[in-house]
């Protein structure tokens, strides 16, 4: 297991490197071909930009994953209660022979929303 690991870090290694001497090669051709021009934005400026702007995306998705799955779950346990919240009532009220009155617009409303959400689990 810990050398698939290690095979694992060391292919990001080579990707991560990979990526800065493709990113090297661009902007030596930029530099190359492309003088700067009046009133143009530098197209190495914007690599630049567009690195920052990849490392702030990973970090913020690094950050944000474990809440995403954290909330996926916390959902499901909440509708797991309630679908043996709602399971029991049922039972209960047959128990009981309890008369039940039809459901209002918003309780089929709600009702209807509640196993959409199920069902997207």
């Amino acid at each position: 297991m810990e050398e698939e690991v290690d095979k694992l870090e060391l292919m990001f290694q080579k990707a991560d490197s990979d990526l800065d001497y493709i990113q090297y090669r661009v902007e030596y051709e930029i530099k190359s071909n492309h003088p700067d021009s009046a009133g143009e934005k530098n197209p190495i400026t914007l690599l630049k930009e567009l690195s920052a702007i990849k490392s702030r995306y990973q970090t913020l998705h690094a950050r944000f994953k474990p809440i995403a799955v954290e909330q996926k779950e916390t959902k499901s346990r909440i509708c797991a209660t309630l679908n043996k919240t709602t399971t029991m009532i049922q039972e209960l009220q047959k128990h009981i022979d309890l008369e039940l009155s039809p459901l209002t617009e918003e309780e089929k409303t709600a009702a209807q929303q509640l196993k959409s959400h199920m069902s997207d689990l």
